[in-house]
């Protein structure tokens, strides 16, 4: 298959390229790398330069790669950066997203594949969060993401594109050769891998007062691999609608610390914070549509196998990727 990746140079997409090409597809990434590094895109995929701001240049793109399909993972994703600006979140969550939904129906495309988040659903009632859980989403970032969840139905209504969205919860862990590098890391797992690397003498805590057993956020982890086998199956004929991707456990923050102490034997201190406006107690997926409508199987369910798989790739790459 003749799969167009948008955001291919990012964490997550640059290891669903890894992964698509190792299937036998043919690739084409476009990213203008803000956020994705050049050096995470696999040699073996075509790469298209993306300006910051030329709409009309994806529609071109898009018409000459001809793709069977497209997978759409470019997006700005700091929640708290889009609280104090909101404008550069729906400008590329939604705006990229239309001329992006534009291109596919011009150059028919059959299926698009939207890498969504469960910040669209904001604080849940109950958990484990199921796809029909309300969507009331606590930040520009989530509305944004929400949004383009909104236009993909009308489009698939009024053109018949098939979609597929995944909801992810807490993608981690590496490949050998991918890994996980923002430029302003948020993620908890590379931040506390930080410390025993030598690049930070403590971790931090934000909140040790919620109602859960030690008092800190619960999280529900997916390893990247096991979400990139998700946008595999999502391209089968037929698959369509709304999937959870988690592997339906929660860790603690203080339990993914502990955890990470184990796989890399060294002592992790821990400073704690006040909480962080926005943070629920507790996010934990019901994943049984993916499940059961998919065939998805997750390889690496257990958060100790992947964290030593980050582990391993920040070891072999303490600076991350270099451009």
């Amino acid at each position: 298959m003749n799969v167009f990746v948008t955001g291919g140079a990012g964490y997550i997409g640059s290891v669903c390229v890894e992964e698509l090409l190792n299937a036998g597809h043919h690739v084409t990434v476009y990213d203008n790398l803000t956020e994705g590094h050049r050096s995470a895109v696999d040699e073996r995929a075509r790469f298209v330069s993306a300006p910051v701001f030329d709409d009309g240049h994806v529609a071109r793109a898009v018409a000459d790669a001809h793709p069977d399909a497209i997978l759409h993972f470019a997006a700005h994703i700091l929640v708290g950066e889009s609280m104090t600006n909101p404008g550069k979140y729906f400008r590329n969550n939604v705006g990229f997203g239309l001329a992006l939904l534009e291109a596919a129906v011009a150059a028919k495309v059959p299926k698009f594949v939207f890498s969504s988040t469960c910040a669209t659903y904001g604080p849940p009632a109950k958990v484990p969060i199921t796809e029909d859980t309300p969507q009331h989403p606590i930040n520009p970032y989530g509305e944004s993401k929400l949004m383009f969840e909104k236009m993909l139905s009308w489009y698939q209504r009024l053109h018949g594109l098939e979609f597929v969205a995944f909801r992810y919860f807490n993608a981690a862990g590496a490949t050998q050769l991918r890994g996980e590098h923002h430029r302003i890391e948020t993620h908890l797992i590379p931040n506390v891998l930080r410390v025993p690397l030598g690049q930070a003498e403590f971790c931090e805590i934000y909140g040790t007062d919620y109602p859960t057993p030690d008092g800190t956020c619960i999280r529900d982890y997916i390893h990247i691999v096991d979400l990139a086998q998700a946008h595999m199956l999502a391209l089968a004929p037929g698959k369509q609608g709304f999937f959870n991707l988690g592997n339906g456990d929660g860790y603690s923050v203080r339990e993914v610390i502990q955890t990470c102490e184990r796989v890399t034997g060294r002592k992790i201190p821990a400073r704690e914070q006040p909480r962080r406006e926005g943070d629920p107690p507790k996010l934990v997926a019901a994943a049984h549509r993916a499940l059961n409508e998919l065939g998805w199987r997750p390889k690496y369910p257990k958060l100790e196998d992947i964290v030593a798989t980050a582990w391993a790739w920040h070891e072999r790459h303490p600076h991350g990727y270099a451009d």
